[in-house]
């Protein structure tokens, strides 16, 4: 595959084949989701929220996220009898506030940022209006799927009474009339509308589940949350004596859980060695979640699963593995940092095993979307590159750790582009005229597709560097005496979010 004496890379398709046995999804060490589900639910029979809409201040990568994420984390919940959740990085609070309003879990969601906590507290505000208008409509929707049942059921109606009459006289007919009676009917049952709204809409429910429904279910969704979740309005109120028994008996379990079932944004700077009774002044036995946590967030949210002892499950899904701190990377001397990003577990440590900056940014890549055509930026990362160049040979520097940050999009051309980039990095534009510039353009422009070439080298093997870091946390997981069990499952489509995979743990009941 490698030339011995140069390193050289001779053969890119054995190269693709060994790096795709060494992937996460090839490796065979991952629990199906299906499984996991089946076996947290047990004999219990499934809880079935509403599948909400996506909601206009929820992207359809986010929605899909915090409907799959949240619907596991419940499943943990339930399975320990456990209401409390610690969602660390929870930023703008979109898996916190569903954990919440859906699942009637007592959720503290966790930041860095106070602007994200603010953030977090406004956007709660409105995902609870969201439920009461989704109430207010599901209400609507009810009461014209009655009207809709009961035409139906007149229409059937007088359709079998045609029937039945006209049977005497013509056996024909009879058939003909079974026949209009379909075509009068709306069909809900077309798979292609139902394939369609599952591949595009996820968890959505589905048009032919309506002629399931009975009046006894006309307002499944006020049923299921917790009656803090959503504020009524006089309009809105369902009047005592229209309101069923057996919804009665949801309203009074469901009122009994109102406090626990509250959203608390807090900010904080979480390390390994956080006392979380210091951030949370009630906190009880819990889970531990994050969803995309930021480099070492990811990390020090399974440390500290393994050192509290109120933490009794952790769901962790990391990303930003750039950021990611390396204890055996050549660092300024006096770094004061003692527990670091990667790598975790004992046999890593022992080797001293480092990946770098560069091997770490690959592993950000994102190789289903590259696949499905969503290709990389290749003439951004050529301007970045030839810029890096330019930096270099007139202003003499090779290490800089400023940020010109993603300006591609707001430049015309490449002389825009380096002109902008030297603004924002403080540099003397004035040292380089533009027809220097254009002379590295021209330079280097022949090797564009060189570069391209290279990027796909590194999306290919990004999905194996992406597995030594999971699998690093896994076996760190696995030296832990008191977890009972511990694996990676695939919560996401990784086209719709590349970051897609959960370390998932949970301790021993005492």
């Amino acid at each position: 595959m490698f030339c011995e004496t140069s390193q050289k890379l001779l053969n890119v398709e054995a190269f693709t084949v060994a790096a795709k046995y060494y992937s996460v999804q090839n490796l065979g060490i991952c629990t199906p989701f299906e499984q996991l589900f089946k076996a947290l639910q047990g004999n219990k029979p499934h809880r079935i929220g509403e599948n909400v809409k996506r909601i206009e201040f929820m992207n359809m990568k986010k929605s899909h996220e915090v409907q799959a994420m949240s619907e596991l984390i419940f499943s943990i919940a339930d399975y320990y009898g456990i209401k409390q959740v610690i969602d660390l990085g929870s930023g703008k609070g979109y898996l916190s506030s569903f954990l919440s309003l859906k699942y009637g879990l007592k959720v503290y969601g966790v930041d860095s940022s106070n602007t994200n906590t603010h953030g977090a507290k406004e956007r709660n505000r409105k995902l609870k209006k969201h439920w009461k208008h989704y109430h207010t409509q599901s209400r609507g929707d009810a009461n014209g799927h009655v009207l809709r049942m009961t035409k139906e059921i007149k229409v059937k109606s007088e359709i079998k009474h045609k029937v039945d009459m006209e049977e005497v006289y013509d056996n024909s007919t009879r058939n003909q009339e079974v026949i209009a009676t379909s075509d009068i009917l709306t069909d809900y049952s077309s798979s292609v509308i139902a394939n369609f709204r599952k591949q595009m809409e996820n968890l959505k429910i589905q048009p032919h589940e309506e002629e399931n429904l009975c009046l006894e279910n006309d307002f499944p969704l006020i049923d299921l949350l917790p009656i803090n979740a959503i504020e009524l309005t006089s309009s809105s109120k369902i009047p005592n004596g229209e309101m069923s028994e057996a919804n009665k008996g949801r309203r009074k379990m469901t009122s009994k859980l109102s406090e626990s079932s509250v959203f608390s944004p807090l900010t904080s700077f979480i390390t390994a060695d956080s006392e979380l009774h210091d951030i949370i002044k009630d906190l009880e036995d819990c889970l531990m979640v994050g969803l995309h946590t930021c480099g070492d967030l990811a990390p020090n949210t399974l440390r500290i699963f393994t050192s509290k002892s109120e933490v009794k499950g952790v769901c962790s899904v990391g990303c930003c593995y750039h950021l990611l701190s390396e204890e055996f990377e050549d660092l300024p001397k006096g770094c004061p940092q003692e527990k670091w990003g990667f790598p975790m577990c004992s046999y890593l440590r022992e080797e001293k095993w480092c990946c770098g900056r560069n091997a770490r940014m690959s592993a950000c890549l994102a190789l289903e979307r590259v696949a499905v055509g969503q290709g990389l930026p290749t003439e951004s990362l050529f301007y970045r590159a030839v810029l890096q160049d330019i930096i270099k040979d007139c202003y003499g520097i090779t290490k800089c750790d400023q940020h010109i940050g993603k300006i591609y999009s707001k430049c015309t051309s490449f002389l825009d582009y380096v002109r902008k980039s030297l603004q924002r990095l403080g540099l003397d534009e004035s040292k380089l005229p533009e027809n220097i510039i254009m002379e590295y353009y021209e330079k280097y422009k022949p090797r564009m597709n060189e570069l391209e070439a290279f990027n796909m080298l590194k999306v290919v093997l990004a999905p194996c560097i992406e597995a030594l870091f999971l699998l690093d946390r896994l076996c760190y997981l696995k030296e832990q005496e008191d977890i009972a069990w511990s694996t990676l499952v695939k919560l996401f489509d990784p086209v719709t979010s590349p970051r897609c995979y959960a370390v998932i743990a949970l301790k021993k009941q005492q």
